[in-house]
């Protein structure tokens, strides 16, 4: 088969699972902050900006006022305490096939800048390309993060028809549909309908189960 142009990557769900890393980090600054336990992650906000989430967990408490107090302090126990998350399977096969074949590949995320690096440092990935939520005016779902990713890696307008992108949640899979590019669902954590009903293309498992479609 005729392999796509480039690859663009969310962290979340596809190269990682880092829920715990995540949550830990919400629930440590929001007794810092209010005295009190956190109310369960809700699904809905998956792969959606650190503000967005910071501030449903502020409106559960009637704090709405201090969103933007909790989303500072969540971003610095997520450095301080910070916990390598968990790679998931087929990443280090799908990235060094890349650099094999001469095909450029980066990561877009929603997460912030700090854990990003922290995370690729630590789990010695091999991506030289990445950008977190600071880096956009608009995050996902808007298209600007796989836009500006692809301008990163040297991709054109006219291009990204034929730029892959991997994204586990509905959030990051519409940013792809809008960005005019290829959505490709992980089923880490929604299920086939519901990734292709977004907008994804093909779905599977892991990166490991792509990366067997690409190779074999």
């Amino acid at each position: 088969m005729k392999l796509p142009k480039g690859f663009l990557f969310d962290f979340d769900g596809v190269i990682v699972n880092s829920f715990e890393s995540h949550f830990s980090a919400w629930k440590s600054a929001f007794k810092e902050l209010f005295d009190q336990e956190i109310v369960p992650f809700p699904k809905f906000h998956s792969g959606k900006s650190p503000m967005i989430i910071a501030e449903y967990f502020c409106s559960v408490i009637g704090k709405n006022d201090q969103t933007k107090e909790l989303y500072q302090l969540k971003d610095k126990h997520l450095d301080t305490y910070f916990t390598v998350p968990k790679l998931l399977p087929g990443v280090r096969e799908f990235t060094a096939f890349l650099s094999e074949k001469k095909i450029p590949y980066g990561i877009a995320s929603n997460a912030t800048k700090q854990f990003l690096k922290n995370s690729v440092y630590h789990l010695n990935l091999d991506f030289k390309t990445v950008f977190g939520v600071q880096d956009y005016e608009k995050p996902k779902p808007h298209p600007e993060a796989y836009k500006t990713l692809a301008k990163a890696l040297g991709f054109k307008q006219s291009d990204f028809k034929e730029l892959w992108v991997f994204e586990d949640s509905l959030t990051g899979t519409t940013a792809a549909k809008a960005a005019g590019m290829i959505p490709i669902g992980i089923l880490t954590q929604y299920p086939e309908e519901e990734l292709k009903a977004a907008g994804s293309h093909l779905v599977f498992p892991t990166l490991f189960e792509a990366y067997q479609y690409l190779t074999y």
